[in-house]
This record gives C-alpha cells, structure tokens and sequence, in this order.
C-alpha cells in the first residue's frame, strides 16, 4: 500500500476546500515520522501530505494527555477555560464543540474512531433533558454526528459486548467475549495460549488477528464507508485512529518491520535521575517509567510503536487512493495530527501528563487543495502553534466568522496562503492536571494542588507546578531539556519573566462567553440611549 499517485501536488479540477478530514493519532511523537528526520521510520504517505501542504513543525497541544487534549481540539479552548483536564473529566454541557461551530455553515461533523469525549450527564438531567432525546443525544455525542465511536480500550471489567469492532471481529470468526483484547491486543503462545497485550513483554510477537481485521485497516474502512454515504454533503470527518497508543501490538508484518537496532537513544542522563525535580522524581516511581527506565522494554516496545506508525501510514496511503478516485482531493482539507506523544523511557518516564517536548510537541500537516494556498506546498512553518488553532482555521476556510470571544485560538489560514499574520503569538501555553495519578500521593499533594502551567517560548520552557519549584529550560542552548534550571540564580530575571507571561494568559482567558465583541461594541455607552443616566446632577 503506497500512497496516492497525486498526493504530491494540488488536482487540478475545482479547488476550493469544502470538506474537511480531520486525521488524528493518538500518542504519535511528532520526532517518529520520517519528514520529522527519523533515520530508519519510513512514512511516505505522511511525507506526501508534507509535500502537498505546510508541515507546522512547532505545534504544541494544550493538555498532556488524551481527553485533556482533545477537548482543546475539540472546543478551541484552554484546558483551564473549558475544565476538562482529563480523561473521563466530563466537559460542561454549554460548551461548543467542532460540530456546533461548523454545522451552521452547513457541513456535516461526524466522528469515524476515537475521542475520550465525556458527556456532562449529570447536568443534562439537571436540565430536565432526556438523554435520548434529539438534544440529549447532541450533548451525549461532543456534537458529533455518529458513524463509529471506538476510544479503543475495552478491558474486561467495562466489556461492551455490543461494542461495532468486537461484534464484527465476531462475525469474522475471532471467538472471544472479548476479542479486541484476546485477539487484536494479544499475541499467541507455543502452546496457543492467550499472551496479553497489557504486558509489554510481548510487543515483539504478531497480535493473533490478521492485519486486515486489526483496528487501523477496520477504522480505515469505516471512514471510506461514510465518505460514501455522505456524497456531496459538504463534511468535516474526524478521523481519529486508535493506534500507536498502547496495547503496544501490532498484526503482522508490522511487528517485525523494526528491530531494537533502530530504536533512537534514549533522551535522558543519569543527573535528570539522580538529582530529580520533585514532580519528575514522583512520576519516575510510576510502573510505566520503571519499565521503560530499562533497555529491555525500550528495545521491546519501541520497533512494535514503529510498526504501528508505519502501519497507519500505509492505511492512509490507501485512503489517500481512494479520495483521489472518488474526485475527493480537489475539494477536501486534510489536517494530520496528534493529540500528545509518549515518553518511551525520555527522561527516565513512560506515558505522559507532564511536558518535555516529547509529549507536548506533535506532529501538524495542512493540506489545502485551493489555489490561494499553491505559494507554501511543502513548506514548512516555524511558527508557534496551538492545537486550539484548528477551528478558527475550519471556520476561515468555509468563509464563517470566528467568535472570538469564546475561542481562544487562531486561523492558521495566512500561513497556509503565505501570509504574515499580524502580530503572532511569541509563547504557547500547555495545562496539566494529575490529581488522579498516584505521583499526587507521592507529593502529598490535595488533588486541586495537582496541576501543572507551561509556558514555551522560541528560545525558553518554564513549567510553574503548585507546591514545588518550577522548572526552566534553555532551549537554544539544551534542546533536548536534560538541564533544569528551575532553581539556578543567574536565571531569576528569565523565570520572572516566564511567570509574568503565564499570569497574563491566566488574565486573558476568554469566560465571557455569552456576549460578542460586536455586542460589546454596540453596547458600550449605550445607557442614556435607553433611558439610563448615571451620576446626573
């Protein structure tokens, strides 16, 4: 499977953008794709969606792990504005989402995989909604319409057996109650015994299903199936893979593309270890990091992450194929992203939740098919980007007007048209909270107290945590962050600065969302026209 035979220029039929396929991984490091410089993982679908569009190499998600991130993707807002800072932290019912901003320039919003979207049903039943009624299912579904919901972890304990991926795995054959861990999560021992794909031991061994039944083809599938259905209905389709988040297993060939000898150098030195920041020295007690601390689990799981990578690769080079036959190109904007990355034993840490760049840097390719965006194929942009950027730039694209005072990003459609933007933002901003991670016990810290603010600018990271010291960061001078200088005194003056620049972001966040700037605008003297005097003598 290659990607498409056009992929790497503009069609040459009408091109003006009125679909949008939005593409995310989950748990993709932007420095694992071969456009990114990766000396052995090769990603020429990716690499062709660079050549055919601007590859934002300063992207920066605004939460550390899925749901966090997610709903910054998906509201436009800071985690600190919309307050769903984790997974299964349920998202205000009166907060808009994707489909809420688009549906009204008539484009349909559909979700074919994953989300980690939580509806607030408490408050929907507080309002007297019926979760089944034509809003309810509204405020249950994130404004998605539904054509496949999949957040991709079906552990026996919360077994849906209904769940669409387990009952089609049924039908083909794969007898299991649940077959999306006995099967497409699991290897096979010599004596035909089930080998979990929760224990990274196994990562090397093929997964027991078949490549084409596996979740990345199936969620392929599924997204050329609605593409179909939806015709020439204008569309934003979020297609939202699965993979590589862990169970780190792949089906074959992929779990043998790559060996341990491929596997990058861990980022880390014995000082981050031996004389840690407190945070850092409380997650590195974690399971995940004390795995992954040794060279085993590395040279175990990190060849089978590769694989995965590789294998969505291929999977959007046949999507690629299959736009370019159904006219699809020529009229669709293709975003390519991820919601965070993974610490892979970085830093002596496995997973997430914090924010060196491995996790809080991802991946971010705009493909524009209209000719206005001809000038930047293949470019690609310094420029310090949110993921809250990509409604506003949906929205620009469609021709809508973006509410600025309810979202907190901006259109990255100049960039895309070779623009400057007028004054462009100089620090981008990531929130975490942890207050469900046992590193809060270690810390002996209240789970209000368990959060964490970065700041990132061109030249400096600082990351300002309550109850312990910051941490600084020189990035023209130690780009890979092994050096702390959260507490070195000739730093002072530049962690003033720092903090001054999160305290005016924590000023700046957009609660007013209820009246417009027009509003506003119309409004502001406007009582003696109504009658109203104040202070007349």
């Amino acid at each position: 499977m290659a990607a498409a035979s056009g992929s790497g220029s503009a069609g040459s039929g009408p091109r003006t953008a009125r679909n949008i396929l939005f593409i995310m991984c989950d748990q993709l490091r932007w420095d694992y794709l071969g456009h990114a410089g990766h000396p052995y993982l090769d990603t020429p679908t990716i690499d062709a969606l660079a050549a055919r569009g601007v590859a934002f190499e300063r992207a920066f998600v605004q939460a550390p792990v899925c749901g966090g991130s997610r709903m910054c993707f998906y509201t436009g807002r800071y985690g600190t504005t919309h307050g769903s800072h984790y997974n299964n932290f349920p998202l205000r019912v009166d907060e808009w989402m994707l489909g809420d901003y688009l549906r009204p320039l008539g484009v349909r919003t559909v979700l074919s995989g994953k989300t980690h979207f939580q509806p607030d049903i408490d408050t929907i039943k507080r309002l007297g909604i019926d979760p089944e009624s034509e809003m309810g299912r509204h405020l249950r579904q994130g404004g998605f319409e539904i054509h496949e919901w999949d957040d991709g972890l079906h552990p026996d304990p919360s077994l849906n057996r209904e769940q669409p991926y387990l009952v089609y795995l049924r039908e083909l054959g794969y007898d299991s109650e649940n077959p999306w861990h006995d099967f497409a999560n699991s290897a096979e021992g010599p004596d035909g015994e089930v080998l979990s794909g929760w224990h990274m031991r196994y990562a090397r061994l093929p997964a027991r299903v078949k490549e084409e039944h596996s979740e990345t083809p199936y969620m392929t599938n599924k997204c050329m199936e609605l593409i179909d259905e939806l015709g020439e209905t204008p569309w934003c389709i979020h297609l939202s893979y699965i993979k590589p988040h862990w169970p780190y297993v792949a089906p074959a060939p992929y779990h043998a593309l790559y060996d341990n000898a491929q596997v990058l150098p861990p980022n880390r030195t014995d000082a981050e270890r031996d004389d840690p920041h407190p945070v850092m020295a409380a997650f590195m007690k974690h399971g995940e990091s004390a795995c992954f601390a040794e060279d085993e689990c590395r040279e175990t799981v990190i060849p089978t992450y590769m694989g995965l990578i590789r294998q969505i690769d291929d999977h959007l080079g046949r999507l690629m194929t299959f736009l370019e036959e159904r006219g699809r190109l020529d009229d669709t904007m293709i975003v390519f992203t991820s919601d965070h990355g993974d610490y892979l034993g970085d830093h002596w840490l496995g997973e997430k939740d914090l924010f060196h760049e491995e996790i809080v840097r991802v991946p971010m390719i705009i493909v524009d098919p209209s000719a206005d965006a001809d000038a930047t194929r293949g470019t690609r942009s310094s420029a310090l980007v949110e993921s809250i950027d990509l409604i506003p730039t949906f929205i620009d694209r469609l021709g809508g007007d973006i509410p600025t005072h309810r979202l907190e990003g901006r259109s990255l459609m100049p960039w895309l048209r070779g623009e400057q933007p007028d004054a462009w933002r100089d620090t981008v901003f990531c929130d975490g909270d942890f207050s469900v991670r046992t590193a809060r016990w270690e810390l002996e810290l209240e789970p209000v107290e368990a959060r964490g603010f970065m700041a990132r600018t061109e030249r400096y990271k600082y990351v300002e945590f309550i109850k312990h010291p910051p941490q600084l960061f020189d990035l023209e001078n130690d780009p890979h962050e092994l050096h702390d200088l959260g507490r070195d005194p000739a730093y002072a003056a530049v962690r003033a600065d720092m903090h001054e620049r999160l305290f005016r972001w924590f000023r700046g966040r957009r609660l007013r969302t209820t009246r417009s700037e027009a509003f506003l605008d119309k409004a502001t003297g406007g009582a003696p026209r109504r009658g109203i005097h104040f202070g007349v003598w």
